[in-house]
Parts: structure tokens; sequence; C-alpha cells
């Protein structure tokens, strides 16, 4: 299902404000600027809370601070009756759309929309019943893991497979929004991905594109990214989303990256072979007569690359010349061969 890497995924999330032709227009932004894949979320402020005034239920510090979080989850939602028209018109536009449910009761109605993919937030990520459920439909999972130790992941992991999904992506995630550069260990990537076999990805809640070409550099095949319209000044998630145009911008950063990873196998640039000829290699400083020992003083190591490789000067030294040889020209390979050394 992801075979683009580095595959982007292109967030909506609340930043629609509750209209619907801005929800479309987000998904042909992201279709525009390189985006391979655009996620919704899939919730009620019923499914996600209790409509609750106590303290508990009170967000106190953060972007959304003063909200309780009824009221956030109510502004923030994609009404679930766009979904339909939004899988469709992301299909007519030729980007794949899928979505994060956050109860069994949402991926049933996304079951009846064919959704290709279920991605599980990082803060669903240890509700067990929800993985159980996701993880029955036997369709690749992407799982956000911010916030969670080893051996909660671990457990996600070993309950997703168990429960039938085959085709798990991991993404390493900084639950803080926005995120830091400082808040960043990408190693974990690397950790993840060998920990648990699989694919790794990496959920970019930064400001500065650096730090997700640095994830693709560390090995995340999966990028997913917050967006919003150029001059987009409102929505629930703008301060961590990259706009419009810049969108383009992020993924030529992120395939720069990739591109310049190369190869498993140890390379050289074709483009190197031309300056072979500054290496040093053995020159002939004095005139050696046929039969003369080789000295430090009539041989010497120095650029240009002409001659043959340093690395023979010391199996030269002290044998005798089988030529007449001038001062000034490359010590060539022939001259190794007249004297028995391996070439």
């Amino acid at each position: 299902m992801i075979s683009q890497i580095p595959f982007l995924i292109a967030e909506i999330s609340a930043n629609h404000c509750g209209n619907y032709n801005m929800a479309k227009k987000l998904i042909l932004c992201a279709k525009k600027n390189g985006a391979d894949a655009v996620k919704l979320q899939t919730y009620t402020a019923d499914t996600m809370t209790i409509r609750s005034s106590k303290k508990y239920f009170q967000i106190k510090e953060g972007l959304w601070k003063g909200f309780n979080l009824w009221s956030l989850y109510d502004e923030a939602k994609t009404p679930l009756s766009w979904h339909k028209k939004l899988f469709l018109y992301g299909k007519k536009i030729g980007i794949k759309v899928f979505s994060t449910p956050y109860d069994e009761t949402a991926v049933d109605f996304l079951e009846k929309l064919n959704c290709p993919i279920y991605k599980v937030a990082s803060f669903e990520m240890t509700d067990i019943p929800l993985i159980k459920k996701i993880a029955s439909k036997k369709k690749p999972m992407i799982i956000s893991t911010g916030m969670a130790n080893l051996s909660e992941i671990e457990q996600t992991v070993k309950t997703a497979r168990k429960f039938g999904a085959k085709d798990i992506t991991l993404l390493y995630c900084v639950s803080n929004y926005p995120s830091k550069p400082s808040d960043f260990n990408l190693n974990n990537i690397k950790l993840l991905k060998k920990k648990f076999n699989c694919k790794v990805g990496f959920s970019d809640h930064s400001t500065d594109s650096r730090i997700a070409m640095s994830a693709i550099i560390a090995g995340a095949e999966v990028i997913e990214k917050h967006i919003a319209l150029d001059n987009q000044k409102n929505g629930l998630d703008i301060e961590f989303s990259v706009r419009g145009k810049k969108l383009k911008k992020f993924r030529d950063d992120i395939d720069f990256a990739y591109k310049i990873l190369g190869t498993n196998k140890f390379l050289r640039s074709k483009s190197e072979e031309k300056s072979k000829k500054f290496r040093r290699s053995i020159f002939i400083a004095q005139d050696i007569k046929k039969g003369e020992k080789f000295t430090k003083q009539n041989l010497r190591r120095i650029r240009p690359g002409f001659g043959v490789s340093p690395t023979y000067y010391e199996k030269i030294l002290g044998r005798k010349s089988p030529f007449n040889l001038k001062k000034e020209n490359p010590f060539k390979k022939s001259y190794l061969k007249a004297l028995g050394i391996k070439v």
C-alpha cells in the first residue's frame, strides 16, 4: 500500500475550520504539492470524551489553552457527513484519502467507505480494544508512537499482529505542539526499525523541514505533516502546519534527503574519477641508471597521481631498477611487473 518512498501524508486535521469547501481545497493543495495521501480524522466530540466542566477536562496550557476537551473536539471534528464526499473527491483528483478512527464506531463507519489505510493516533496507541478492532480489518496500519515507551509499543505491535495486521508502519512522533528541535531523538527511528522489523516513519509536528530531512537520513520511509492553505491565518493546528506551496518545498527536501542516501552498497561517484589525477603517486625524482637501487632520494611520493600508488613505495625501496629512468616522470605499473611486484 505504501510504495513511494518517502511516502508523504498530508494531515488535514482541524485546519478545514469547519468549512467543507476548505477541506476540499486542502485535499487539492496536497495533490498539487506532491503529497502521496491525505489523512482525515474520524470522531465526534462524544466519541472522544464526555461533556464536563470538571478540572480533569480543562486544557490549561499550550496551543489550546482555555478549551475543555469536549468543546475542542466539537470544533475540530471533520463532520461524518463530509467523509464519503471527501473520499470520492480524492479519488477523482487522484490522491489517496484515508483516516484515523478514534473509536470502534469510527472503524465501522470507515469500513463502509472502504478506507484503504488506518492510522492510529499517539493518544490512542495504548487503547488495545481499538487496536484489535482495526487490526481485524487486515488493512495497512500506521501507528504513531508519541509519548510511548518501548514496552507499550511492543504490546501494541504484538496485539496488531495477533489480530490480523500484516502491514504495520510505526511513526516516531513527539507529541508536543509545535515540537522544538531539542525534543527529538531521531535515533529512535533506527531503534524502532531494528526492534520491530517493520517500516518506520516520522510524524512531524515541528516547524523546521530539516528535522524531516534528518528523519529520512535516519531511516524514515513515511513522513506525516499537517498542512494548511497559502496565507491561511486560522486553524487549530496552524502553528505546526506547512502552508500551501511550501508543501512542495517540503516534498522536495525529503526527496533530496532520500536521494543522497544512495544505495546500501559502498559506492564512489563516477564524477570523482577525474580527481584521482591530483592524488599522490610515486615519481622519479632523479635520473636512475639500470641496476641502481631505488632510494628515498631518487623516488618521491608527490602529487599528481599519474604514477603508481604510494602503497607500493616501501616494496620498491632497496630494489634495483630494471631500466634507465628519467627524472620528473611517473613510476609506471610496467616497472612493478619488471620488479616482480604483484599489481
